[in-house]
């Protein structure tokens, strides 16, 4: 954001279930309404979209249910609705999985916190600790705000895009830390094959979410990548789906 503000305009929003939003139980409730009626109440009518982990999805599903929304996709280690993703049965993310299934059972929120940062943050071929400092209290923040949340409610039925991949018409950058988890690689780089105006960017040394921990290359692709879309444009916009 700060990068982008001095020669863009962008809008950042939490999802529901996650940061500041407030928001009431309602089912059948879509994150990509709620992200039309973002941009509709921003005075919006295009805008490169910027997004990682489920924000990755709902701007994929926003590019594909609302295609003249959408100038541009960044997105770093994505979820695509309705992907093929592998049955981890062993290997250290399986691993994980199972001690965060435990705790959840147990109710120890805490753990739960402490494993998924262990997970999403350090990545789960890395040691626990490999990102301290701000960035890990940032996460266990956030994170640790989104485990604690009312339930927003049921989803509405939004078609998978995994198999419309190759009608999404917009440059599109996906971002891959090499330390990410299984699953998520096992999708990520056949998904940049099957969008006909993708870059896939590999990068060094970081997991699920470089963006946090403020990694230089992942931020100056960001910012070179929304340039390029927004050349030109004398209002420019930046959307920023957060979780």
């Amino acid at each position: 954001m700060k990068r982008l503000a001095p020669r863009h305009r962008c809008i950042a929003y939490d999802m529901r279930g996650y940061g500041e939003t407030q928001y009431e139980h309602e089912d059948r409730w879509s994150p990509v309404a709620d992200a039309v009626a973002v941009l509709d109440a921003a005075g919006v009518g295009e805008a490169v979209v910027v997004a990682s982990s489920m924000g990755g999805q709902t701007a994929i599903d926003l590019a594909l249910g609302h295609p003249d929304t959408v100038a541009g996709l960044a997105l770093i280690g994505p979820a695509i609705r309705g992907a093929p993703y592998p049955e981890l049965v062993d290997g250290p993310t399986a691993e994980l999985n199972s001690k965060i299934e435990a705790a959840e059972a147990a109710g120890d929120i805490a753990e739960v916190n402490r494993l998924e940062a262990r997970m999403w943050l350090d990545g789960p071929t890395a040691d626990e600790g490999r990102v301290i400092g701000p960035a890990r209290d940032l996460f266990l923040e956030m994170n640790g705000t989104a485990l604690r949340a009312e339930n927003p409610g049921k989803q509405a039925e939004i078609p998978a895009a995994w198999p419309r991949l190759g009608e999404i018409t917009v440059p599109t950058l996906i971002m891959i830390g090499r330390l990410e988890a299984e699953d998520i690689l096992a999708i990520n780089e056949p998904a940049a094959t099957m969008i006909p105006h993708a870059q896939l960017l590999w990068l060094d040394d970081v997991a699920h979410l470089p963006q946090l921990e403020r990694d230089p290359t992942t931020l100056e692709e960001i910012a070179k990548f929304v340039d390029a879309q927004r050349a030109g444009y004398r209002d420019s916009t930046t959307g920023m789906s957060h979780q």
